[in-house]
């Protein structure tokens, strides 16, 4: 097995630690530990290893499934990670081998959602293009081949931002009922949006669901996701857990239950006014110096590089190097004439780091 190094990951290792402003970070910003109860008690494993059953169930009902249709994942890196594996490696449940399956994964996205399935199965990505980012339903059903197990979305998008409407989102679940293979959406900024549309996992017995705390919530620490679906695909995820974290974290676990009970309401409330207020303040920075992107859903911009940088890595590397601020080049999502760029972070942070960009871009 192959998998090719994780670009962006690679990008921040060598400039993240050292930088004045992260300006390229993907979630809102973090909330204090004060906040909660931070005391769970004995630090032994999460008993049993898929989750606590009572959280399983809440959970589940917003999904309209059951408990035994949710699993809890370390982050939701672990809970695509554990789906690929299921659907397009060897059945973790046998003895046999069952082939490489295949996958067709709407692109850009991050990149843990093409290249683990590459380095498991067979992929055909299926591109969205500028500048409004819309989603080609034909596209995607020209991609699927008889041996297709699941086609892989990104909803929000990151980089892009772009939040795909649900009647195209309901068109891909058909495609993937039709053909025997499964709908995995990738809901990381779903609940950030004003007006969330229905999970994935809540269309059918043919759609997955993966999200976690750390996008929407602010609470990237806890390292606690959960995926949604079918009970085969979760018995097979859980199967595959045993040999890379074993339970979720048990303090994750603790924090999860606040954060999706009595403060849930109020917490996603504040994230959401800071994602719309610095969605605006980025939005006015674009404009003033001639740039162009499509106004996102979540905390995430998309934007066309000036005119003076030949791609995406020169600008940043520019910017970082004489501004010291993180900016993701576009050429690690496929568009070398885009760079990400994050605006849930603290807004003196944000500010600060426009006002630096700006010197670069002059």
């Amino acid at each position: 097995m192959h998998i090719e190094p994780f670009g962006l990951e690679r990008w921040f290792a060598e400039y993240e630690h050292e930088a004045d402003v992260m300006l390229a970070e993907s979630g809102i910003r973090s909330l204090p530990a004060s906040r909660f109860d931070t005391d769970p008690g004995d630090l032994g494993y999460v008993i049993p290893t898929d989750g606590d059953p009572d959280l399983r169930a809440d959970i589940a009902d917003r999904y309209d499934r059951e408990a035994d249709e949710v699993l809890f994942t370390v982050g939701t890196q672990e809970a695509n990670f554990l789906t690929f594996l299921s659907l397009l490696g060897a059945d973790a449940s046998s003895s046999q081998t069952v082939g490489d399956g295949h996958a067709v994964v709407v692109t850009p996205t991050y990149q843990a959602l093409h290249a683990v399935p590459e380095a498991v199965g067979e992929v055909t990505r299926v591109s969205l293009e500028p500048p409004r980012w819309e989603l080609e339903v034909d596209a995607v059903a020209d991609a699927i081949r008889p041996d297709t197990r699941v086609i892989v979305l990104n909803n929000p998008n990151n980089p892009t931002g772009r939040y795909h409407p649900l009647e195209r989102v309901e068109a891909l679940y058909d495609l993937a009922a039709d053909n025997d293979a499964y709908l995995l959406c990738d809901e990381v900024y779903r609940l950030l949006a004003d007006d969330p549309l229905p999970p994935v996992a809540s269309l059918g017995p043919h759609g997955l669901s993966t999200t976690s705390l750390t996008k929407a919530y602010g609470l990237a620490g806890t390292r606690f996701g959960w995926l949604v679906g079918d009970r085969e695909v979760i018995e097979a995820a859980w199967t595959w857990k045993d040999y890379t974290t074993i339970s979720p974290s048990i303090f994750g676990q603790h924090v999860a239950k606040q954060a999706l009970g009595e403060q849930e309401d109020d917490i996603l409330e504040e994230n959401r006014a800071l994602a719309a207020a610095h969605r605006d303040r980025v939005r006015e920075f674009v404009d003033a110096h001639g740039l162009e992107w499509y106004d996102p859903v979540g905390v995430n911009g998309f934007v066309t590089i000036p005119d003076c940088f030949e791609n995406g890595t020169e600008f940043c590397r520019t910017v970082v190097e004489e501004e010291s601020v993180v900016l993701a080049p576009g050429d690690l999502f496929g568009f070398e004439d885009y760079f990400r760029i994050g605006f849930g972070l603290p807004t003196e942070k944000l500010e600060e780091g426009l006002e630096r960009v700006g010197r670069v871009i002059g």
